[in-house]
């Protein structure tokens, strides 16, 4: 099979298996499982062929494109585009989104609605992976906002919950938002440069001077897509979907979809753009990694964990660093996913209880679980020697480099938070005692849900490469090239300096103590949260939603009012004096007017009109001759 038609199979087979799904099998127990598994696996092997036959440095990307739309001399074309980039971001969807498609056949086994849950995953792989090939903006859109829908429709795939209603309503509308400004910024970007096309908006950008606005405007995407302030509302809220949605789109793949897109388009970013995103980005990973400690459910908390490694690597873009930001998404979608996939193996075994102070004592009843928890989560507090280590450790020793020491504090302390909230989420579901009865009588998931722990737990050790470069286990070559080079450069200066044994140790010390000191303080009150119980002003301050609390403020008080403003001048002169009165009163009155007048029933007045117009018209006709 060529290189294009591999690429076709990977793009349309989820798109089948979704349409096949709606159509035949959306009450079936298997069917929609079986085919929409299949699909994933299909993506899995023709990435994986399409890798084989790719050489392992990429001196030009492989790029097919095809007729799309022709508007008098406006012609676009619709296509793939493989780069380096592109390869480590479609070997992160295709791997980590077969394992949680067969973690979801035994985590949704007992859900009815299943075929319609395995068809929107279909659905939403098709999208993910049209913005991963995409060449051009245009194209980036259209498979964007696919994604927004697919993503709308399974968080609300338990719609008859109005939680998980307005979850899905509010993820819709935030990400409308920022999209309106990533429309606007393509638009420009036609207007200014003259193409979309990637490989030819990358020359053209070297030859002008770039626009800050269409950086902007391009970033708000990235701002909705992944979660970034002021557009990070939607994120905590969209757990309300099931679990395996949790782990393929708000921790691997979606979310991840806004770094990959500003990776994509670094070319066009200029130093403003790269400044407000960094300190934004390295603001928000603090802010996130704290107010983890301010939340009992198990998937908000690992939410905001996600909002914080997110602001990690939006602070690599900023720091000119893409290459690491990719790294680092590469090993968070691997630590990340095997962490929402364990809490969804450990909701399963407790009866669907997601309040952290309601577990404990799991570690023996569900040993796998934990073990695969345990490993992922010391990937994500950047310990020596795990995956999560080789890309969290070289963004906070790119800012170091770099002698920005505002953003090292920031991105220190939010590796620090990463630290509590890990030993803090270990000693309050896996140590202790069970605090209830769910938790007491839990046993560890069947092999369709504790495989894919394995597998994926394994992408968060590391493995020495060619040339020193420590990667994660599984990426193949081609897909790591996208970031071994930098991270060679950046870490051969981290050893000049010699700051690679101090990061090593302060990496060390910061996972010791966080993990620890969490450990020792909320072991003081099993069933409980220690932070709750001895300081409520604090776990208030962390728990409490203040964006969201301005948004609805805002809604209230100034949106509304002026909507029903706008609503009221609306009816008075638009429907009122322009429709009502002049559009139809005036004709209504001449109506009623020539009905009393003309219509009056008497044969005698129809003789004296028609006269009346005999005369007139001959007097016109008469007039006319002279």
């Amino acid at each position: 099979m060529s290189l294009e038609h591999l690429l076709w199979l990977l793009l349309l087979a989820p798109l089948g298996a979704a349409a096949v799904s709606a159509a035949f099998f959306r009450r079936s127990r298997w069917g929609a499982p079986v085919l929409s598994c299949a699909a994933a696996l299909t993506v899995l092997g023709a990435a994986l062929a399409l890798f084989t036959a790719l050489p392992a440095e990429m001196e030009k990307p492989l790029r097919f494109s095809y007729p799309w739309l022709t508007l008098g001399s406006f012609k676009l074309e619709a296509g793939f585009l493989i780069d380096a980039n592109a390869a480590a971001m479609l070997f992160v969807v295709a791997f980590v989104a077969f394992w949680i498609h067969v973690f979801s056949v035994g985590y949704m086994s007992d859900d009815d609605a299943r075929g319609r849950f395995f068809a929107g995953l279909s659905v939403f792989m098709f999208s993910i992976l049209g913005i991963v090939v995409a060449d051009n903006l245009y194209m980036v859109f259209v498979f964007w906002e696919l994604v927004g829908f697919s993503s709308y429709m399974l968080i609300a795939h338990y719609f008859d919950k109005g939680f998980a209603a307005a979850a899905s309503k509010k993820a819709f509308i935030t990400n409308r938002v920022g999209d309106l400004g990533f429309l606007v910024g393509i638009v420009l970007c036609q207007t200014v440069y003259g193409t979309v096309a990637l490989p030819e908006l990358a020359v053209a950008a070297g030859g002008v001077e770039k626009s800050t606005l269409i950086g902007f405007l391009l970033m708000c995407g990235f701002l909705g897509k992944s979660a970034q302030f002021p557009l990070h509302v939607w994120l905590a809220d969209a757990m309300a979907g099931p679990t395996p949605v949790s782990a393929l789109i708000h921790a691997a793949t979606m979310v991840a979809a806004g770094v990959y897109f500003m990776v994509r388009v670094f070319f066009l970013l200029t130093p403003p753009v790269l400044d407000v995103m960094l300190w934004s980005c390295a603001a928000m990973a603090l802010l996130a990694a704290f107010c983890a400690l301010g939340q009992t459910d198990i998937k908000k908390s690992l939410a905001y964990s996600t909002l914080s490694h997110l602001g990690f690597m939006g602070a690599a873009i900023g720091l000119r660093l893409p290459e690491i930001a990719l790294l680092h998404l590469a090993t968070h979608a691997f630590f990340k996913a095997t962490l929402f996939l364990c809490a969804g193996s450990l909701i399963h075994a407790c009866h669907h209880e997601q309040d952290m102070t309601k577990m404990g004592g799991l570690w023996k009843r569900m040993p796998v679980t934990a073990a695969a928890f345990l490993v992922a989560a010391l990937s994500l507090c950047a310990l020596p020697g795990l995956a999560g280590y080789y890309s969290k450790d070289m963004i906070l020793a790119g800012a170091l480099q770099q002698h920005n020491y505002g953003a090292f504090a920031l991105l220190l302390g939010a590796a620090f938070g990463s630290a509590l909230y890990i030993g803090r989420m270990l000693q309050m579901v896996f140590l202790g005692k069970a605090n209830s009865g769910h938790a007491a009588h839990a046993r560890e998931s069947g092999v369709w849900m504790t495989a894919p722990l394995i597998v994926l737990g394994c992408g968060s050790f590391a493995v020495v490469g060619a040339g020193g470069f420590l990667q994660a286990a599984l990426i193949p070559g081609v897909a790591a090239g996208a970031f071994a080079r930098r991270y060679h450069e950046l870490h051969g200066q981290i050893e000049v300096a010699g700051q690679a044994v101090p990061m090593l140790a302060l990496s060390f010390v910061i996972v010791v103590a966080g993990i620890g000191g969490a450990i020792w303080f909320y072991r003081k009150t099993p069933g409980a949260d220690s932070l709750r119980e001895q300081f409520p002003r604090l776990y208030r301050i962390l728990e409490y939603r203040w964006v969201d609390t301005f948004y609805d403020a805002w809604i209230a008080k100034v949106q509304q009012p002026l909507a029903n403003a706008i609503g009221f001048l609306d009816t008075l002169f638009i429907n009122g004096l322009s429709v009502r009165a002049l559009g139809a009163g005036v004709p209504g009155l001449l109506g009623l007017m020539s009905r009393r007048l003309l219509h009056t029933g008497n044969l005698h007045h129809y003789v004296y009109w028609f006269a009346f117009g005999a005369l007139l018209y001959g007097a016109v006709m008469f007039l006319s001759v002279q």
